[in-house]
Parts: structure tokens; sequence; C-alpha cells
């Protein structure tokens, strides 16, 4: 079954252009894990600053194996630094985790 993870980013007004382009940036850096089903990054279309990246993912396995690699330990590299300096243009995140209930078939 599809293991859906969330990741709601808060972004701050005028940081948004900033996120979109280094997501754009490592763009297929996740496609060859084992268990990776896709990827979207959704850009709010109201007054919210959440920002959502929605991957799909064969398990909860596949998706620590994810998380626990060099890979995403080298996205992830510029944490602690200033946003001017490759650091986050997020103020939080929070992390949200979902299986598929139902639905209708993909066309």
């Amino acid at each position: 079954m599809t293991l859906i993870k969330i990741n709601a980013i808060t972004v701050p007004d005028g940081s948004g252009d900033e996120l979109a382009r280094r997501f754009a940036q490592r763009a297929g850096a996740v496609d060859g894990q084992d268990g990776f089903e896709g990827f979207e990054l959704l850009r709010p279309t109201d007054d919210r600053q959440q920002w959502l990246v929605i991957t799909r993912w064969r398990d909860e396995d596949a998706f620590q194996g994810w998380v626990n690699s060099p890979a995403f330990a080298h996205g992830h590299a510029g944490a602690s630094r200033p946003a001017a300096h490759g650091g986050p243009v997020s103020v939080s995140s929070e992390l949200w985790s979902y299986e598929v209930a139902g639905g209708s078939p993909a066309a």
C-alpha cells in the first residue's frame, strides 16, 4: 500500500520563489531511491503560507531509507546557514503521514 508523506512548510512572504528554485535544482534527486513512487511541490493559491511537499513511498521502510541516505543528508546540508547563504527559507515545517484509504483510479 502506498504511503504518503507530506511536509507542510511555512514559507514567509517573498521566499516562495526561492523555495521553488531550490526544489527545481534538486529535481530527480530522489527518483532512484528504492520504494520511491512520486513527488509534488504544491504552491498555495490563497493567502496561506504553507507549501506542501508530497512524496509517495512503497512503505515506511522505503521512506526511512531515503531519510537515512547520504543523498537526503546532502540535500538538507544547509539547514544551519542563513537563507541568503543556502540555509532554510522556511520558518517551520511539519511532517504528516497518510496511507491511501480510497479514491478513483488514475486516468
